[in-house]
């Protein structure tokens, strides 16, 4: 579903990402781990479009999105849920989910995912017409990843969806993401909380210093001795 080939970016003169390649299968949850400062969030950032690559190719179902906006990349079915939630204060819930469908054309398809939105998210719907500001943490991470499923994408790139929360929240939260695999969506996962994170997903990747120096099954890099004493703790 997405194939990333020799891709480098920079922030001006300084290169955050170098030389990074890596794929997703459909159907899979894929895990991003490292350190901060490794180059996590502006991975996301590349294939969202929110930052032009210096160099490599993205490939997102067999075609090259590489110098596409960040609108036209959501229509194709990439979404990207920020770290820091980033959702619009001031508007209610249900506003939220509507912009997150602002691609969308078909009125009834718009209300099925909202349903999906509400059936894995019961707090949002019981919040409607509350102001998303006025929301817990936990809630508005909900927002987040809800309005992003609003846009029915193929492939949902998360940002760090435990931070801030408690453990009962980051969970659920899991809880939810393992959901999403089990309805169909593709997920690549960034993540600070490597265990969690390995825990959910099918294959992983580590990230050092903007270089991928360690990749495969999830359950062989949780086992794997650098990383338990690098990200685990052991």
């Amino acid at each position: 579903m997405l194939t990333v080939s020799n891709l480098s970016t920079y922030y001006e003169a300084m290169r955050a990402l170098d030389d990074v390649s890596f794929f997703v299968d459909e159907g899979e949850i894929v895990s991003l781990i490292g350190a901060n400062g490794a180059g996590k969030s502006t991975v996301l950032h590349t294939l969202s479009g929110l930052i032009r690559p210096k160099s490599g190719s993205i490939q997102f179902l067999g075609r090259d999105i590489s110098a596409i906006p960040p609108h036209g990349i959501v229509a194709l079915g990439l979404a990207h849920v920020p770290e820091g939630r980033r959702i619009f204060s001031r508007m209610t819930v249900r506003e939220n989910l509507e912009m997150g469908a602002y691609a969308q054309k078909d009125r009834a398809r718009i209300l099925k995912d909202m349903d999906v939105v509400f059936e894995s998210f019961p707090r949002l719907k019981e919040r409607i017409r509350q102001l998303a500001g006025t929301l817990s943490g936990g809630e508005q991470q909900m927002l987040s990843v809800g309005r992003a499923m609003m846009s029915s994408p193929r492939l949902l790139m998360l940002d760090e969806p435990s931070m801030g929360l408690s453990p009962i929240l980051v969970n659920e939260i899991f809880r939810i993401i393992r959901k999403l695999k089990d309805l169909g969506t593709t997920i690549l996962l960034v993540e600070q909380n490597a265990k969690v994170a390995l825990s959910v997903s099918d294959r992983a990747y580590v990230l050092e210093t903007g270089r991928i120096v360690l990749e495969g099954r999830s359950e062989e890099i949780l086992n794997n001795e650098r990383v338990k004493k690098a990200y685990l703790g052991d």
